[in-house]
Order: structure tokens, then C-alpha cells, then sequence
């Protein structure tokens, strides 16, 4: 559970960070600029999916490994 935890919150880190370079420096990466209903509000998107990363990388640090 613990190294699911880990993939998800890499996952969430590097998509919320090249959601955010996207949005600054016009690099078509990532997949937040590609999801329709997110128009607008790509650079929340990415916000979100930075302080998710985090919150993931804490939850996967207080559980035990095995």
C-alpha cells in the first residue's frame, strides 16, 4: 500500500507541475491542458495536484512498510 501511495503521489507531482509549466511557459505537456472541463482553471488543476501529490506523500510515510 505504502509504494501505491508513493506512484500516485510521483504521478500527481509531475502532472500538477507540468500542468503548471504549461500554463506559464506555453510547453504543450502534461495532460491537465488536454482535460475539457478544466478550460480555464488549469492552473488550480495544477495546485491541486501538487498539494495532492504531498498529502499523498504523507499518508504513504505513516504506514508501515509490509
Amino acid at each position: 500500500m505504502k509504494e501505491l501511495l508513493e506512484v500516485l503521489g510521483f504521478l500527481a507531482l509531475v502532472q500538477g507541475v507540468l500542468g503548471l509549466v504549461h500554463e506559464f511557459s506555453h510547453w504543450h505537456v502534461g495532460l491537465v491542458q488536454r482535460i475539457g472541463f478544466l478550460d480555464g482553471y488549469e492552473v488550480y488543476a495544477g495546485v491541486a495536484l501538487v498539494v495532492l501529490a504531498f498529502a499523498l506523500f504523507a499518508a504513504a510515510e505513516s504506514r508501515r512498510s509490509g
